[in-house]
């Protein structure tokens, strides 16, 4: 019967130096706080609005697509909070 071959161990490698952590930009978290309280001041002024049923010029001519906006603005503000470090 043959032998099998002998494996050699390899040889030990430290683990390479982690680089300093990433710093998020200044602007990033002022940013993501303002486009969270748009969106909810958005879609907030918009049932309230819509509740009472006063009439204000661009908001009543949206319709339910003002849920979108608030909606967007809000979805903006959590992906930039995954960018945040």
């Amino acid at each position: 019967m043959a032998k099998s071959k002998v494996r050699k161990k390899a040889v030990y490698t430290p683990p390479q130096k982690s680089k300093a952590p990433e710093v998020s930009p200044r602007w990033l978290a002022p940013t993501m706080v303002v486009l969270w309280l748009i969106g909810l001041a958005w879609i907030a002024t918009f049932y309230v609005t819509a509740s009472t049923g006063t009439n204000v010029p661009y908001l009543s001519d949206l319709g339910n697509w003002n849920l979108g906006i608030g909606f967007v603005a809000i979805i903006l503000g959590v992906i930039l909070a995954t960018r945040w470090r």
